[in-house]
C-alpha cells in the first residue's frame, strides 16, 4: 500500500515544470513518483503549435512535447500516478498527499500544479482555443503577422500583450469593460500613444464568431449604451489574469495576494523539503521554456535537501 511506504521525492503536477523535475529526479536516483489528473501535460496539450521551444527549428505540437517529455521520465524510472489529489498534510516530514483513500509519503515535496487562465465564460473560447484564442501573446503571435487581432483586459498583463502583439499585428484592439485602465501609469501610456493600438471602452465581449478555420471576429455590447456590434479580427487574446492551482496548499504555504506560492532561492518555500516549480509560483512569464528551468532546479534542490538530511536510502523502504 502507497502509505507504507516513504518516497524520496512526490511530485504534483504533469506539465513542463513537473516533467522537468521528474527527469532530473530519476537520473539523480531520487526515485520520483509523480502524481498527474486525468488529462496530463498540462496547458501546453491544448497549444496546437509552439515555436518557441529550445531545440525545435521547425515547431512541435504541444501534445507532443509533452509526450516526449513523459517518455523521457519514465525512461529514467519516474513512477506515474493517476488520480485526483485530495488533500495534503504538511506538517512534518514524511508529507503526506492523499489522492482517494490512498496515502502517499515523501520526504521533499515538489508543487508543479501550475495556474489556469481566467477565461470569458463564452460557450465557444476552449473549442477555439489554439484555433484563434489564445491567452499568451509571445507563444502565439508569431501567428498572426499582418494580421487583426483583439486583447481582452485592462491591467499590466494586458497592455504588455498588446504591446508584444504590435511588433507582429497589423491592428491590436484592446477591449475593456471599464473607462479607465487598471495598469500601470508607464504602461497606460505606452499602450495609449502606440498607433497600432485602438482601445474599445466600456465594452464586453458577448460573442467568438468563427468558420471552419477559426475565429473570425466577435461580438461585443457597449455596456452604457447596450448597443451589440461586430468586430472582425483573426485573433483574440485573453489577458484577465491567470488562477494559480494553490487551493490544497492554502493555510500551509505562504501566498501571494493573488494566492501563487512565495518561494525564495529559486524554488524553496517556507517549509524545508516543500518546493515549487512553474506557473504555481511564477506570475510573471508563464512559459514553457522558464517553468521546465524551475523544474530543473526544484529537483536539484530537492537533491540536495536530501543529501543534507540524511545518507541517500537511509530510511526508506523500497
Amino acid at each position: 500500500m502507497p502509505d507504507r511506504v516513504i518516497r524520496e521525492t512526490l511530485i504534483l503536477g504533469s506539465g513542463p515544470s513537473g516533467l522537468t523535475a521528474a527527469i532530473y529526479a530519476a537520473r539523480s536516483r531520487c526515485c520520483p513518483i509523480l502524481i498527474h489528473g486525468a488529462q496530463p501535460g498540462g496547458q501546453l496539450t491544448t497549444t496546437t503549435r509552439i515555436e518557441n521551444y529550445p531545440g525545435f527549428a521547425e515547431g512541435i505540437d504541444g501534445p507532443t512535447l509533452m509526450q516526449n517529455m513523459e517518455e523521457q521520465a519514465r525512461r529514467f524510472g519516474t513512477e506515474f500516478i493517476e488520480g485526483e489529489v485530495s488533500r495534503v498534510d504538511l506538517s512534518s516530514s514524511p508529507f503526506r498527499v492523499w489522492v482517494g483513500d490512498d496515502c502517499y509519503r515523501a520526504l521533499t515535496l515538489i508543487i508543479s500544479t501550475g495556474a489556469s487562465p481566467k477565461m470569458l465564460g463564452l460557450p465557444n473560447e476552449w473549442s477555439l482555443y489554439g484555433r484563434g484564442v489564445s491567452v499568451c501573446a509571445t507563444c502565439d503571435g508569431f501567428f498572426y503577422k499582418e494580421k487583426d487581432v483583439v486583447v481582452v483586459g485592462g491591467g499590466d498583463t494586458a497592455m504588455e500583450e498588446a504591446i508584444f502583439l504590435t511588433r507582429l499585428a497589423r491592428r491590436v484592439t484592446v477591449i475593456h469593460r471599464r473607462d479607465s485602465l487598471r495598469a500601470t501609469q508607464a504602461m497606460q501610456e505606452q499602450a495609449r500613444n502606440h498607433e497600432r493600438i485602438v482601445f474599445r471602452w466600456d465594452t464586453e465581449v458577448i460573442g467568438i464568431l468563427e468558420d471552419q478555420a477559426g475565429v473570425t471576429g466577435i461580438r461585443v455590447l457597449h455596456l452604457p449604451t447596450g448597443r451589440d456590434e461586430k468586430i472582425d479580427c483573426d485573433g483574440v487574446f485573453v489577458a484577465i489574469g491567470h488562477i494559480p492551482n494553490t487551493e490544497l496548499f492554502r493555510g500551509q504555504l505562504e501566498m501571494d495576494s493573488e494566492g501563487f506560492i512565495v518561494t525564495r532561492n529559486f524554488t524553496e518555500t517556507r517549509i524545508p523539503g516543500v518546493f515549487a516549480a512553474g506557473d504555481v509560483q511564477d506570475p510573471h512569464f508563464r512559459q514553457a521554456v522558464t517553468a521546465a528551468a524551475s523544474g530543473c532546479m526544484a529537483a536539484m534542490q530537492a537533491e540536495r535537501y536530501l543529501e543534507s538530511r540524511k545518507k541517500p536510502g537511509k530510511d526508506i523502504v523500497p
